[in-house]
Parts: structure tokens; sequence; C-alpha cells
């Protein structure tokens, strides 16, 4: 007990420690937890070789990493991402592939092993990429989701790697297995059939090939079945009993139960978790599994990349230094040079481009699984992999830095000026505003005229420091990252303004503070009728579309023009606007964004309906010709009558 005692300290000292001074030298946490890692293990020898099942339950935290990200998708958004889950993804591993093969094999490597090397090495870190996307995030950029595309399918690939690579045994390494079951390193996987940890409990051994994609299916089908026909009458049953951590651990045990099944069928865990994530988008429990597995993921992952550290062999590697190295860098650039490639190919711009491109230059995790198995199935030679497992921790360890050049070297470079840390935010106030472009800053100045604190984010440093000149106090933030709304006083306002032309950031934003803050009024600007819309169910109480308001005005000097006498113009655009706000309340309702409005009846019977109403309710305060003609010359209030 002492000893496990021990273990757990010495764990949570070195991330408390190393994971904070990270952050503050801007080296991202995923960075801090792997040098704390290397520095308990190789440097200092507190830990040994309990760390390899250490990260066998560590690695559950890219499942659960998953399942979240899974809530965060909808099916219509997954099948809707299909091109670039196939394109981007399917690319990507095949060219890697064969160019590793090839490389493998000019140095005299025969093929099948090349083959196996380049299964190895054309996976990504599903791990990092994402805990890294998120923390500074870029999720939801093109780049970000499509690396994120190309991670899922890389993970589905796993499967029929894992199927492969028997195929390939080697006849003289035959009689060396049961060596390279003690494969050292960093031995362990994001669950991609956890290289069928506790195979002694399997559903498919000894079965035939026909019969154990019978059972992959059923194991699949029972996932997405039960996911949306069981789970909402369980967590209704657990939710009335008010426990709240009666529900966390039924989050728990849907998250495990998930990845045992899919363990005993030889599938990924991380995939099967995933697509219940999927399954469960809709449901009206998603916002609290989030909440309940956020912290489980969080520890667990940094618990991961604190073992992948620890997992090291520096004595191997400064025996090899400069190969190994050589190995690692040549790996980066021919993984580079294929995205860069394919982000050219699928027209990504040049920021998108660049974060796709160095975001999944790296090994990955699912690489450790696979060269255990390569090994036990007489593939790879033993001491082959073990440098080969090198290369896949040290390109997983340069990763964080990889970024760092995105961040630092690559858009100052394309954006001068716009891109540098995010202000202090020192003060609060009673409204936030984000945005202070054209259509934020008369908000500002109304409120702020009228005696009301604000507190100003926007992402244009030019705008910010133009604004500053004048003595305007204003924040450089990205408004749709929760840290910095929090940062600016969300839970302390009575106001948010979303006046950004992001549609995605702006429902991002109205999303996140209705949840965090359901008493909050918030007024948002919308593009045009779909954005409103998407703010309207994601809790905006105003919602004004940026050119209505100009349009109605110009709709009124128009009857003007026609001689229709001021007041009488102004309540006919009244009479408009009021109708228009009705009928967006009762369109929302019908609204769906993965169908076309001409193709969704409801809505398109709805809107013939609202536009005779309004063109009665016009007609009706509409006055004669005559009336109005002679009215247009008179001041207002006058009466026609009069003058006759």
């Amino acid at each position: 007990m002492t000893g496990l005692l021990f273990q757990v300290f010495v764990y949570l000292c070195a991330a408390v420690v190393a994971v904070p001074l990270a952050k503050r030298l801007g080296l991202g946490s995923v960075l801090g937890y792997l040098i704390a890692g290397i520095v308990i293990g190789p440097l200092l020898g507190l830990v040994g070789s309990e760390t390899q099942g250490i990260q066998h339950i560590a690695e559950f935290g890219v499942v659960m990493m998953l399942f979240l990200v899974g809530l965060e998708l909808e099916p219509r958004s997954l099948w809707n991402m299909r091109g670039r889950l196939l394109g981007l993804g399917g690319l990507q591993v095949t060219v890697t592939i064969v160019l590793v093969m090839a490389a493998s094999m000019a140095l005299g490597q025969p093929w099948s092993v090349s083959l196996a090397i380049g299964l190895v090495f054309s996976l990504s870190s599903t791990a990092i990429v994402l805990q890294t996307l998120n923390e500074k995030g870029l999720m939801k950029s093109v780049g970000g989701q499509s690396g994120f595309s190309v991670l899922l399918f890389q993970d589905i690939a796993v499967i029929p790697m894992l199927a492969l690579i028997p195929l390939l045994a080697l006849p003289e390494l035959m009689n060396h297995t049961s060596d390279a079951v003690a494969l050292a390193g960093a031995g362990a996987g994001t669950g991609a059939g956890a290289e069928h940890h506790g195979a002694e409990m399997s559903l498919v051994t000894g079965l035939v090939g026909w019969q154990i994609a019978l059972v992959n299916i059923a194991a699949v089908a029972a996932v997405v079945a039960g996911g949306h026909f069981l789970t909402r009458p369980l967590f209704r049953y657990i939710a009335a009993a008010k426990l709240r951590e009666i529900f966390t651990a039924a989050a728990l045990l849907l998250v495990v139960a998930i990845a045992f099944l899919m363990t005993l069928v030889g599938l990924s865990p991380a995939l099967g978790t995933f697509l219940a994530g999927v399954v469960l988008a809709n449901s009206e429990f998603r916002h609290e599994l989030e909440s309940d597995i956020e912290p489980f993921k969080g520890l667990l992952l940094g618990l991961f990349f604190i073992t992948v550290g620890a997992g090291i062999n520096f004595a191997l590697l400064f025996d090899n230094l400069w190969f190994v190295l050589g190995l690692t860098v040549e790996l980066i650039l021919l993984k580079a040079a294929v995205l860069f490639c394919l982000s050219v190919l699928f027209s990504m711009r040049w920021a998108d481009r660049w974060l796709f491109t160095l975001a999944l230059a790296q090994a990955g995790e699912f690489g450790f699984v696979l060269l255990s198995f390569t090994t036990k199935n007489a593939v790879i030679p033993p001491q082959v992999a073990d440098l080969l497992l090198l290369v896949v921790a040290l390109s997983m360890l340069l990763t964080p830095a990889l970024f760092i050049l995105f961040d630092r070297v690559i858009l100052p470079r394309l954006d001068k000026g716009q891109q540098r840390p995010a202000d202090e935010i020192t003060e609060h106030g009673t409204a936030i505003i984000a945005g202070i472009g054209r259509f934020g800053q008369v908000i500002n100045r109304v409120l702020k005229g009228n005696g009301y604190q604000t507190v100003v984010l926007d992402v244009s440093a030019d705008m910010i420091d133009m604004f500053r000149k004048f003595g305007i106090q204003t924040y450089y933030g990205d408004a749709s990252r929760p840290d910095l709304l929090n940062s600016a006083g969300l839970q302390e306002a009575k106001l948010l303004v979303v006046a950004i032309d992001d549609v995605d950031r702006a429902v991002e934003i109205v999303s996140h503070a209705r949840r965090e803050r359901p008493d909050i009024h918030i007024v948002a600007r919308a593009r045009n009728r779909e954005h409103v819309y998407a703010l309207y169910k994601a809790g905006a109480n105003d919602i004004v579309r940026e050119t209505f308001d100009s349009a109605v005005r110009a709709s009124r000097y128009s009857l003007e023009a026609f001689g229709v006498h001021p007041h009488e113009a102004e309540k006919l655009v009244t009479v408009y606007v009021d109708h228009d706000r009705d009928a967006i309340r009762r369109l929302a309702r019908l609204y769906d964004p993965d169908l076309p409005i001409t193709e969704n009846q409801p809505y398109m019977k709805l809107m013939k309906e609202i536009q005779a109403e309004t063109d009665a309710a016009l007609s009706s305060h509409t006055p004669d010709v005559h009336d109005r003609v002679k009215r247009a010359w008179l001041p207002p209030g006058s009466h026609p009558d009069e003058f006759d």
C-alpha cells in the first residue's frame, strides 16, 4: 500500500509542478506532462516498470476523449464530413504507407517488414492533437476539423491493420515471439483493441473471418441501438434519484461497458465510445454527461502523457542517437509533405493548411499497439521494434513544439499584427461586448454614454490598438473561448452582446453563455435568417439581422418617395417589423439546418401563410392614393381637410 501511495504521490506531484510551469512558458499542457514523465522516469528513476501497467489504465482517457468528441457531433454532421473523412483520411493513410514502405525497403528491410512499418507510421496521435486543438480553441477551424477527420479515419483503419499484420509474419522470427512479448517502451495505445488486453475474455476466439465480421457488426449495432433506445430511459430513472454521484457512476459505467464490449469482439474501444457519443449527441443528458466525464478524461490523459515520457528508453536512444533522431525528423518531414499536398488538393487556406500539416506530422499512440502486435506475431524483429518505439515516442514529444512553431512563427508571418496572446482582463462590467467592429462599436458607445460599464473583446489587434488611441478600453481575445469569456466577467454581467460577424463562433458563444448563465440577457448579431434560427435555438434573447434594420429604413424612405406621409410610412414599416419578428419565432420551430428550405414542406406551408397574413395587415393600414399624396405635402400632424 505504501508503494502504491508513493507512486500516486510522484505522478500527481510531477503533474502539479510541471504542467502549470509549461503553460506559463507557453509550451502547453501536453508538453508539460511529457517533460514531467521524463523527469520522474529516465532522469530521476522515481518510476520504473510499473509505468507500462499504469499506461494501460491511462489510455482509457483517450477512450473518454473520443466519447466526448462524439457528443459534439450529430449523426448528420458526421455524414456531412464523409468527404473529408474518406478523402483526406483515406489518402493520408494510403500515401503515407506507400512512401514509408518504399523508404524502409531502400534501407534494406524486407517488403513485409516495410509494410508493417508503414502501417505503424501512417497513424498520428489522437490524444495529443485533439487535446491541443481543444486547448488552443482551434477545433472549429477548417484545419482542426480536417485534422479530426483524418484522426477518426486512422482510428477506424486500425481495425483492418490488426487483421492484416498476422499475415505478414516472417518464418525466421516465429521462434522468437516469446521474447517479443516483453517488448520494452511505452507500449500502450488509445484502446484500439488495446492489443487485445484480456484476450482470455474474447467473443471472437476460434471464429473464422466471416463469423468475426458478423460479431463485430452485431456489437456496433448493439452500441447504436442501445445508445438510442436504452440510455434515455436509464438516465431518466437515475436522474429521478437526484444523486449526482450516481449519475456520474452511470456515465462512467456507460463508457466502460462499451469499451469492454468492443475489446471482447476485437474492435477499438475508442471507436465504440465515439459512436455512442454520436448517438447521444441529441440527448437531453448530453451536457450532464460532458460535465461528468470531462474531469476523468483530463486526468487520465495527463497520466497517459506522463507515462509516454517516462517510458522513453534513453540508454538505447543515446546508443543510437543520430540514427533515431534522423529517422524521427525524416518521418515528420515525410508526413508533413503528404499532409501539405493534401491540404493544397483540398483547397485549404494558408493558416488551415499549416495547422493541418504540423498537427498530424507525428506518429501516434496507436503505433505502440501495432509495434507490440507485430513483434508478438513475428512480423518485425524486436531490435528493430525497439528503435521504432523511440521514433514514435520522440515524434510525439516533438508535437507540442510543432504547435509552438505554428503559433509563433507561421501565424505571425501569415497575418502580421493580428496574432498575439490574449490580454489579461483587469476589469469587469455590467455588459460584455464580443466584437468592436462597425456593429459592436455603436452599441459600446451608446452603453458607455449612458453610464454602463462594458468589457469589450475582439480578435483584431489593429482595431483594438486604434480604439485604445481614442481612449476606448478593449481587450484582445477570442470570446468563443470559455476561459476568456469567464475572465471577462460572464458570471457577474447582466448583458452579453455578441456582435461578431462569424456565424459559427457567434452561435458557440451564445450557447456557452446560456448554458453557464441561464439568467443573462443576450443580444446577438445575425448574418441572415438561417443564422437567426441557430441563435434562437442557442438561447439568444434579442437577435438583430445586420442588414434588416437598414433595409427597413430604406423601405420607409421608398414609401415617402412615393408620396406616403412620414407618419404613415413609419406605421407601415412598424407593422411589417412586428409581423416579421413573430414570423421568425414561429418559423424557427420548423427550421431544419440539414434540409434545404424549399424541401421543408411544413416550413414552406407556414411561410406562405405568414406572407398572406403580412400582406393583409399592410393592406389594412395603407391609406388611399389621394389621401397619401395630399398628406405628403403637409406638415406632420395636419389633416388634409383643413386645406380643402
